[in-house]
């Protein structure tokens, strides 16, 4: 009873600091709706970008890689500093500058109309056909297991992940349509600040338990029996090769924190560049410690488990269970809720502007009026809550549900990254140039990925096992070197490449007649924080000694 009280009380508390903290928000106006009236303080950006990167697929997901591959899978923590500050100093300052609301509002400028229908298109599929469900199913499974709601209500384990699914579905939509980005963003701020804490019991109460009682001792058993677990340098067979940090991985970095604009837009709305800068350097420096909560209950785990769990991603469930003591679990429910809340309702916020900005606005009624807009951006943003709750349940089968997400996602995400970057970095490459540039880095990334390496797999394996090697790491690194030995992310770093080329080489021999200029709209100040380059350059330093450290 104690653990449903806690949940239901700090649930309802954030709904209602939410409430007050937007009541005043004009979100009849698109700046209003759809960027809460560019008014997000510098506090309320950094909460809001980390709880909606952080959900139950990361959590689960990463301390399950984590449980199998030691620390090597903290890149996908870690190495995200770095784009933040790349963001920070170098896109912010030029999306502000062009009083954006959407990134494809710039490829309509830089390019022309089409180029950011097609980005806005890729975007809207992308959220639609696998964010959305993921970040549902994913949550619903966490949330199911930790009440026991089959048990609970004589149900059956699908007939729980439905209930769980539009539970979910039907209270994020409320924060993001009704609400708009303000009370998405107030709500998680504050939900961040209950995941750190949270995140943060786990791995302590861990080491505690480790330790006998001293968190240090703990520390110093887990590190002396699992010294192959803290290895920042990744083998070929793991999930993140130590290589790959160099080649794809700050591409998919970069082009999830800079241009993603479910992330992105939290900065866009910033009063100022300068709040929206330290937003940003903030959330990169919290960064950094990110593998305490998402890498470190992994190896916990292993040591604890002795490597005897039946799936990995059941390490963090498994562990929240045996070490977390009975009165803190309703409150880290409700943590976990509003971080899966977090992830649906900023996807769903981000379709609803990028659709009412930039299709129904541009393509659909080009008359109508602000209030218009939000109107039709918020009905949208309904057909997408219920078609995603529709197919979110059927999805129990996809495997495993982060590596999924980090390769399927390098379809539209590397070439919506490519085109930005040489917009931002040419005057006369051509519109021709970019539409060549998304579709060629989608379909070759297709026919690489889902085509050609899984035959190339298949092929490698059959000899293999045909030549009577059964065993489970050899066949792991055949795997791996199967496809020339290149990662997926390899892949990214190649196409990225490619396709650059390819529009440079257009723009060389056919660019545009007058040279691309950036406008100043003045909608905000964009003087910059007199600190943000030694800061950021400070976390740069940071990032490079914790992996020299554990090297």
């Amino acid at each position: 009873m104690m653990t449903i009280v806690t949940f239901l009380a700090f649930t309802i508390l954030v709904g209602v600091i939410s409430y007050l903290a937007t009541r005043k928000t004009n979100e009849n106006t698109s700046d209003g709706y759809f960027l809460g009236g560019r008014s997000l303080t510098a506090g309320v950006i950094a909460g809001s970008l980390l709880l909606t990167n952080l959900s139950t697929e990361q959590i689960v997901g990463l301390n399950g890689s984590a449980y199998e591959s030691g620390l090597s899978v903290m890149a996908w923590e870690t190495l995200a500093a770095i784009a933040m500050v790349v963001t920070a100093l170098f896109l912010l300052p030029r999306y502000l500058k062009g009083g954006l609301t959407t990134v494809p509002q710039f490829l309509a400028k830089r390019f022309d109309v089409s180029t950011k229908t097609i980005t806005s298109g890729l975007f809207l599929t992308g959220y639609v056909v696998v964010l959305l469900p993921v970040i549902l199913y994913s949550g619903s499974v966490a949330i199911s297991g930790m009440f026991n709601v089959p048990e609970a209500f004589n149900i059956s384990e699908g007939q729980s992940i439905w209930l769980c699914v539009w539970g979910i579905g039907i209270i994020g939509s409320i924060y993001a349509v009704f609400g708009g980005l303000k009370a998405v963003a107030v709500s998680d701020s504050i939900n961040a600040i209950g995941l750190l804490i949270g995140g943060l019991l786990i791995p302590v109460f861990g080491l505690m338990l480790i330790g006998d009682g001293s968190v240090m001792e703990g520390i110093n058993i887990l590190t002396t029996e699992n010294p192959d677990k803290f290895k920042s340098i990744g083998k070929p067979t793991d999930p993140v090769p130590f290589h790959t940090i160099f080649t794809g991985m700050m591409l998919v970095q970069l082009f999830y924190w800079g241009t993603n604009q479910q992330i992105i837009q939290r900065a866009l709305a910033a009063k100022n560049l300068a709040e929206g800068q330290k937003g940003l350097l903030l959330g990169s420096f919290i960064k950094i410690l990110g593998p305490i909560i998402v890498v470190l209950p992994g190896i916990i785990a292993y040591h604890m488990f002795s490597g005897g769990l039946d799936s990995v991603d059941q390490a963090y469930p498994r562990l929240v269970a045996e070490v977390l003591p009975p009165v803190f679990l309703g409150f880290f429910a409700a943590v976990m809720f509003g971080a899966i809340l977090s992830s649906f309702n900023s996807v769903l916020n981000s379709s609803v502007t990028l659709f009412g900005i930039d299709i129904y606005k541009q393509h659909i009624n080009p008359e109508a009026d602000e209030k218009l807009v939000v109107k039709q951006g918020k009905r949208f943003g309904l057909l997408l809550a219920l078609a995603s709750m529709f197919i979110a349940p059927f999805i129990a089968d996809a495997g495993s549900l982060f590596d999924y997400l980090q390769e399927i996602n390098g379809i539209y995400s590397i070439p919506i990254l490519t085109i930005i970057i040489v917009g931002y970095l040419t005057k006369r490459v051509p519109a021709i140039a970019a539409k060549i540039g998304l579709l060629s880095g989608s379909i070759l990334y297709i026919i690489s990925q889902f085509i050609l390496q899984p035959r190339f797999v298949e092929k490698a394996l059959n000899e293999a096992k045909a030549n009577g090697i059964t065993d489970a790491a050899e066949l792991a690194a055949i795997e791996s070197q199967a496809y020339f030995g290149l990662h997926y992310l390899d892949v990214m770093a190649i196409l990225f490449l490619f396709n650059v080329a390819i529009m440079l080489l257009i723009g060389k021999f056919r660019p545009r007649k007058e040279p691309y200029v950036q406008e100043y709209t003045k909608q905000v100040d964009i003087t910059q924080w007199k600190f943000a380059r030694p800061v950021g350059i400070a976390i740069i330093i940071i990032v490079a000694s914790v992996y020299i450290y554990f090297r």
